[in-house]
Order: structure tokens, then sequence, then C-alpha cells
């Protein structure tokens, strides 16, 4: 559980405000950028509001009683690709809470044979790596990676599947888990255009984009405690339990801001900036345009007995799963978590069942041998990012609205990256420098 020495006050009215709706990582980003940024004009106060009692959003983490220790909703990598998120880290000073390795290493097992490989990409931007037997998939060509020069002359509507061979070895073996790691999208349906963005913005430009980045002690104390220590200290007013009822509108602004206890005027100098998920925005905002269908992720984590621990042997922090229910299984300290991402196969199916596939899974791929399960918590989220097809890409909003005092952040907005942590930083940098703009005006 997060912790923040800043206290509720009241609210500052001789300044100009902005007000931002949502403390997952979008709504920090567009609140730290504000606090910290030198202004045309009149200092501006930063409030956040909050419907839940923390922060984070998706990117959170709790004490579970059942496991006895702290664990993070999910899990999350970054790439060295991502420079607004890590630009956010080094802003907050937590960019060495990340476990970084020194080069690109995707290892994977697959369960279903044994068989081990590490994809390795070369530094420099020519990809002489793909010549080498030894970094590659097993099994795969040369032919077999060039093909992925159809996802850059797809057209809006192709999907992944249009484009790449599912009958290739690299399809399960390397497309199939990168679509569904970047996009929480299946191949069959996902937009081709932008997994080629991910593409191009990390393994094209070789190994020093696509270096591998984890939270070493958990997603709170990396992204999210920081942040509010750093936001607090910028003098930002953060109010938790504020879930926004309703937005008063009038011809071209908002003009107040109703959170049930209490009706907040927003000056004309104000601003407003809606950081929440599509489906809470659309329902406060008139005639907004936002992706209305999304994809589950499941998350499992194992607590490991000290002899399970000791026996449990993975080459980095997380590995990826070929052959099984799980797609990546990650490992820190005694917690195996692992995680499956497009999961709406999986997301009604009996919890029990579920944990013991998993459970299965994760004792083959730590080779802990099919004993008693560890204890063990299942994580569901029904609508963990939005269906990045192509018809729900055609749906994301820009960040300017209708009214001139309101703006847009969160993944599903139109950043033109996956719905990821460093699309959610990029929607709140996109936000606050349109809340700086219109205010030197």
């Amino acid at each position: 559980m997060q912790a923040c020495d800043c206290q509720e006050t009241e609210l500052v009215v001789n300044k100009a405000q902005t007000h931002v709706i949502g403390a997952g990582l979008a709504g920090l980003a567009a609140a730290l950028r504000l606090a910290g940024a030198d202004h045309v004009g009149p200092r501006r106060h930063v409030v956040l509001h909050e419907a839940a009692a923390q922060a984070g959003g998706r990117c959170r983490s709790f004490f579970d009683a059942q496991l006895g220790c702290t664990i993070d909703n999910g899990n999350h990598i970054l790439l060295t690709a991502n420079r607004a998120a890590l630009a956010y880290l080094d802003d907050i000073g937590s960019r060495d809470s990340l476990i970084a390795p020194t080069t690109a290493r995707f290892p994977f097992i697959d369960l279903a044979s044994g068989e081990t490989w590490v994809v390795r990409p070369n530094a420099g931007p020519l990809p002489w790596w793909l010549l080498a037997a030894r970094r590659r998939v097993p099994g795969t060509g040369l032919g077999d990676y060039l093909a992925a020069w159809r996802l850059w002359r797809a057209s809006p509507t192709q999907r992944v599947g249009d484009c790449l061979d599912p009958a290739s070895p690299l399809w399960s073996r390397f497309w199939e888990p990168l679509c569904v790691a970047a996009l929480n999208t299946r191949p069959e349906e996902a937009s081709a255009r932008l997994l080629a963005r991910v593409l191009g913005e990390s393994f094209v430009r070789g190994e020093a984009a696509c270096r591998t980045l984890v939270a070493r002690d958990s997603l709170a104390a990396s992204f999210v405690d920081p942040a509010l220590a750093r936001l607090a200290q910028r003098g930002g007013e953060i109010r938790f339990k504020k879930r926004l009822r309703h937005i008063v509108f009038g011809a071209e602004r908002v003009e107040a801001l109703d959170f049930g206890d209490e009706s907040l005027p927003i000056g004309a100098d104000d601003r407003v900036i809606c950081a929440l998920p599509p489906t809470a925005a659309a329902a406060l905002i008139p005639q907004l345009t936002a992706p209305g269908d999304s994809r589950p992720i499941v998350n499992a984590h194992l607590r490991l007995s000290a002899e399970q621990r000791a026996r449990a042997r993975l080459p980095g922090p997380f590995v990826g799963l070929i052959g099984g229910t799980a797609d990546w299984i990650f490992l820190r300290g005694d917690v195996a978590s692992l995680t499956v991402s497009a999961a709406e196969d999986l997301i009604e199916l009996d919890n029990d069942r579920l944990a013991e596939r998993l459970w299965h899974d994760a004792a083959r791929a730590l080779d802990l041998g099919i004993g008693a399960p560890p204890p063990l918590r299942l994580i569901k989220e029904k609508r963990a990012t939005f269906a990045q097809t192509p018809a729900m890409l055609a749906r994301r909003a820009p960040a300017r609205t209708a009214w001139r005092n309101l703006f847009l952040a969160g993944d599903w907005t139109d950043t033109g990256y996956p719905a990821t942590i460093e699309s959610a930083v990029r929607s709140g940098n996109r936000a606050a420098d349109l809340v700086l703009a219109a205010g030197s005006r």
C-alpha cells in the first residue's frame, strides 16, 4: 500500500487551478508536469482527485493477507525505448528502483517440450542477430523475421493475422507472445499498424532500445509513492475518495465539477484534465468517442516456500512461457507471478480450476515438481485495456475536447502507442502541455 505524507487541505482559491481527475499514471504524469513547469503567467495550482483510497489505477501494489506480503495487481515490463515512462521515473527519482540488465534478452521456455531459448538483438541498427541461429527462436530462419515488413505496409483495417503467417514457426514462439504482451489482444484481431509501431520503436532500433526493465520491489515503490511525494513537494494537492459524479458544461467550457458531497466551480482561468478509463470518461462527457470494447488480464501470485524458492531458477527476472496457460512468469524474492493477457477465454473460469492450471505452469517453469500448490492469489481484471483492434483504434479520442478548458488523458487516448505505461505517461504529458499552452495565450 503506498504511503503519502500529504494531507488533504482546503482548495486554493487565489490561483488559477488545474483539476486532474484520476490518479492513475496518466493523471499522475499530468499533475507532475503541471506542478513542475515554469509557467508563463500566474502560477497554476494543481489538484488531483481520485475516487479510490490510493493512487496508481491499474499500476498499484497492496498487502495481501492471504499471502502475507505485498504484491502488485499485475506485472509490467518497460523497454528502454519507453522514453516518456523513463523520463517520468527520472523526474520522481525512482529510476534506480528498476532491475535494468546491461543487454537485451528475452528468454522463453516451451512448457510442452522443455526447450529453452533466448532472443537476443544485437547492438546497433543493423539487425545482424537475425543471421545468428543462437540469437533467434529455434527452427526459424531469416525469412520468418523479414515477413514483418508486411506490418508496415498494412492498411488501418488490417490485423496482425492478415499480415503474418500463423503456420510460421515464429508465430507461436515470438509474434503471438509479443503481440499479446504489447497489445493485450490476440494477433488474429489486433491492429497490424500498432504492432508495427511497437517494433519500430524497439527491435528495429537495436539492442539499446529493447532492454527490459521491471520493478525491483513493487509497482507502488517505483511508479506511485515517489510521484505522490514529488507532487506534494511541488505544492500539488491530492484528494482521495473523491469520485466525480457529474460535470456541469456550459456552451464552451466546463463550469463546475460535482463530487456528490461538494460542487467545485471552475473559474475562467481554471482547467480540467479527465484522466479516467474510457467507459468512465464517456459516462461523464457528452458524445465522447471512446473505445467501447475491452480485453481482460489474469494474474496469479504464488508465495513459495523456502524449499521451493531454493529450487526455483529463472534465467532472469521473467521468462516467456509457450504451450501453457500463462504467457509470462516473474520471480521476485519468494513470490512467483504469472500473467495471462487477452484472457477472455479464462476470465469466467472457476477460480480453483484456473489456479490449478497456473500452478502447473509455474511448477514446470521453475522445475518445482508437481505437488501441493503454495498459497496463491488470483487477480482478474475484466477491462484491463481497451481491445486494440482496428475498429477500437479508430475510436481513440484526441487530448483536446469540444470544451476549451477540458482535456483528456489516459492510455486509451490517441497517443499512437498501445495501452501501456508508456502510453499513459505520454497522454498525461500531452494534456499538461495543452493546459500550459492554453494558459500562455
